[in-house]
């Protein structure tokens, strides 16, 4: 089934999760919808135990709702199999990690490859790897190892990584958390310069004030509902 409104990335409507732990129910999401439009960038705050996780677990693909719609760039995505939800999680969402999640032993191009094959794109995944690189200025670095770089080189090939199979939106959980200040901020103006040239939708969390404020909205999570919108 396709969204009505297709000309979104996301749109999740009325979204609720409940976990079941022996005779307690859990609700972390409690009704709960967001819109998003191509080429946003939208920073998501909350406290520990808001439903941020939750939240961003199934805007990811990476789970499904108890009950509620979500539709991914206009696909139903709400009651698909493990290996649907897979397919279109590769296809059109893009990771980055605060811990970067890179494979240690493997250089910066074979990481940035990776998510290409297991993808249908026929292009030249060695060459579109190094695109990527490029794209975030480490085409000088494409054989070095992540401990042959620094955090902020990780980071920034993890974005390559996120960016290469063109997904319909990047994702980045804490991508600042791990890096020193100066470091964090040329993280984010990399990402929101992606953001302004190539027109990436981006889906920024974080606890940090300061970084969600460099968002053009920001969605507040408490209780399992959004709390506000606009800025902090």
């Amino acid at each position: 089934m396709m969204s009505k409104e297709n000309n979104l990335i996301v749109d999740a409507r009325n979204l609720t999760k409940v976990y079941t732990m022996g005779e307690v129910k859990v609700h972390a999401l409690r009704g709960l919808s967001v819109k998003i439009k191509p080429g946003e960038v939208v920073g998501v705050m909350g406290p520990s135990g808001s439903g941020k996780s939750t939240l961003m677990n199934i805007l990811g693909c990476l789970d499904r709702p108890s009950s509620g719609e979500y539709y991914l760039e206009g696909e139903s995505v709400s009651e698909m199999t493990d290996n649907q939800l897979a397919d279109i999680r590769n296809r059109k969402v893009g990771f980055v990690f605060q811990t970067f999640n890179l494979l240690p032993r493997a250089t910066a191009l074979a990481n940035v490859v990776l998510p290409l094959r297991y993808s249908d794109n026929q292009e030249d995944h060695q060459e579109l790897a190094k695109q990527a690189l490029e794209n975030v200025g480490l085409g000088d670095r494409i054989f070095h190892r992540p401990n042959e770089l620094s955090g902020g080189q990780q980071q920034r090939v993890a974005i390559a990584r996120a960016l290469v199979n063109d997904p319909a939106m990047v994702m980045a959980d804490e991508p600042t958390g791990n890096l020193d200040t100066k470091t964090g901020d040329e993280v984010m103006e990399l990402l929101l310069t992606l953001n302004d040239e190539m027109g990436t939708t981006l889906l920024i969390v974080s606890h940090d004030p300061e970084i969600v404020n460099q968002t053009e909205r920001i969605v507040s999570i408490l209780d399992g509902k959004i709390e506000e919108r606009g800025k902090a």
